[in-house]
């Protein structure tokens, strides 16, 4: 086990230089630590690479405008600041967080605009995210919680506050001995889980959810393309719970988690079938590529 994340070897960059990994400090009335004034990235690093790195950095630069916090760098400037920090850290299979937040500043009520924007970027190891569950598959509880309406917020940003349902659900997932939730959206339909996108399987055809409030994940869009290209049929609708029942497979889609398969969602249950095992070797060869 490495440890407690703020005490650990290595450097993090912060706003243009490499600073040691138990230094890397914000002050305590950092805007984004009260407000949630925050957006980020996660990524993924294979054999010294980036996986689609220059996408990850548009989507931030993206969230930044949804959330209105902007964020003094252009795409360039962040993929150098990748490259240096990943390179700093020695590790060719790595997992890669950048991350932009409203600090500390004139502003300590709700407004902000007064405060700079600041920017770090980590890079350390994180193996499988959902441990064996690609050989079994993952077994997930179905959350409470809801993903929200675009119209409370703007729901295709990468931003912090945005997953504090997700925790809750994760939660309440592992304390049934899940590994993740699935959650509906605020119209009931089913949406994601806490950190990934989802995908099913029914004779021949794969089905997924519609992305129109809840994040297009950019393995998810791999994904897609890799089933297009297989001339496999891809079905973006609306897809209700009690549908579950009728599907044959399930797998997950995220940079985190990659691919992995689906055993149980509730009470419904899935094989891990030929296709989530084909898709998720695919995707191991993709990325290595």
């Amino acid at each position: 086990m490495a440890g407690a994340y703020d005490d650990r070897d290595g450097v993090i960059w912060m706003d243009g230089k490499l600073v040691d990994w138990r230094d890397a400090k914000v002050h305590i009335l950092t805007h984004g630590l009260h407000y949630g004034s925050s957006v980020f990235e996660g990524e993924r690093a294979y054999n010294g690479k980036i996986f689609k790195s220059r996408e990850h950095s548009e989507r931030l630069l993206k969230s930044g405008e949804y959330m209105d916090i902007p964020i003094p760098y252009t795409v360039d400037e962040i993929e150098a600041a990748k490259a240096e920090v990943l390179a700093a850290s020695g590790l060719q299979d790595a997992y890669v967080r950048a991350v932009c937040w409203r600090a500390s500043g004139e502003d300590m009520g709700v407004a902000s605009a007064r405060n700079p924007v600041k920017m770090a970027i980590a890079v350390w190891e994180w193996g499988a995210y959902y441990g064996d569950a690609k050989m079994k598959g993952a077994k997930l509880d179905i959350a409470k919680w809801k993903r929200p309406s675009p119209e409370t917020i703007p729901c295709f940003a990468k931003a912090a506050g945005l997953y504090m349902i997700c925790t809750m659900s994760k939660h309440a997932a592992e304390a049934k001995g899940c590994s993740d939730a699935m959650m509906l959206d605020y119209r009931g339909y089913v949406a994601e889980a806490t950190g990934a996108n989802i995908f099913f399987v029914k004779d021949g055809e794969v089905h997924t959810p519609k992305p129109d409030c809840f994040l297009n994940g950019i393995t998810r869009q791999t994904v897609v393309g890799m089933l297009e290209d297989r001339d496999i049929k891809v079905n973006v609708r609306h897809i209700m719970p009690d549908e579950l029942d009728s599907f044959e497979q399930c797998w997950l889609t995220g940079t985190a988690a990659e691919v992995t398969p689906v055993g149980q969602i509730g009470n419904y249950t899935f094989e891990v079938g030929d296709l989530a095992r084909e898709i998720a070797e695919s995707y191991e060869q993709l990325v290595r590529a």
